[in-house]
């Protein structure tokens, strides 16, 4: 098995490096700024904005699947066209895709939202995101789109968002409520998918649904951090627009995948 993981140098991204090659695959993983650093993996500087590039890339590479995990918060350029390219390059070579997109998408609500739930953005980010589903979909019905959530684990941001929380130097939202999952799980699971034959949309975040304010609480329990200084608000008295409730409904991924979709409470015990 021969995979292209576009964005492995970013913390899903290697994961799922570091797993592929595990499971005795030829990975390439892809990089523009950061770097891959995964053993076994052939690292190669890729532009995804640049569409003749990722042509010219997975052309020459000539993967039997496509990861696609590039996005860069605020840039529609990479979050979005990115994606489209990469879709495109990944179709002309006859590769099966797995695009992974985000709840971001999504605008909140009280019940969980099931896979296949249109797109109701609230910001850019949330706007890039359903685009780059979009294209995805219209370029080849046969890939399967990872809708997740907040990625926790070794060097994730949202782990050091709460520690700088804790320590004062940043907020929690009380009222943002979203399905974190750890990176190994979700790797595994994009790595099920790669090999499997599921087409469209399909969520796969961790079993529980809490606030980040609670994460917080998760993570300084966790690592022995006093909560005491734990700052915390709301996104409305902070003026943050965005989608508050979004819980994912990940049953039927429960139902297709081995991998166990672990919550953050266990995770974090």
């Amino acid at each position: 098995m021969r995979v292209l993981v576009v964005g492995g140098s970013g913390l899903l991204g290697r994961s799922i490096c570091r797993r592929g090659v595990s499971a005795g695959w030829s990975v390439v993983g892809t990089f523009h700024s950061g770097e891959i650093a995964v053993p076994g993996v052939a690292a190669r500087r890729l532009d995804v904005t640049d569409r003749s590039a990722v042509r010219a890339l997975v052309a020459e590479v000539r993967p039997d699947a496509v990861v696609g995990t590039p996005y860069r918060y605020g840039d529609w350029a990479v979050t979005a066209d990115g994606a489209a390219h990469v879709a495109l390059a990944a179709a002309e070579v006859g590769a099966r895709l797995v695009h992974v997109s985000s709840d971001a998408l999504h605008a909140g609500r009280p019940t969980p939202y099931a896979d296949d739930d249109v797109p109701t953005p609230l910001n850019a980010y949330g706007a890039a995101k359903a685009a780059a589903e979009t294209a995805v979909r219209a370029i080849d019905p046969g890939a399967t789109l990872v809708r997740t959530s907040l990625i926790v684990g070794e060097g994730s941001k949202q782990i050091q968002l709460c520690r700088d929380a804790l320590a004062g130097r940043a907020v929690l939202f009380s009222d943002m409520i979203r399905c974190p999952i750890d990176v190994t799980d979700l790797a595994d699971a994009v790595l099920e998918l790669v090999v499997g034959n599921h087409a469209g949309p399909l969520n796969v975040a961790g079993a529980d649904a809490v606030s980040r304010a609670e994460l917080g609480l998760l993570v300084a329990r966790h690592f022995g951090l006093d909560a005491a200084g734990l700052k915390t608000t709301t996104s409305a008295a902070a003026g943050q627009a965005g989608p508050t409730e979004v819980r994912l409904d990940c049953a039927r991924a429960a139902g297709l995948l081995r991998t166990r979709l672990r919550g953050v409470r266990e995770l974090l015990a």
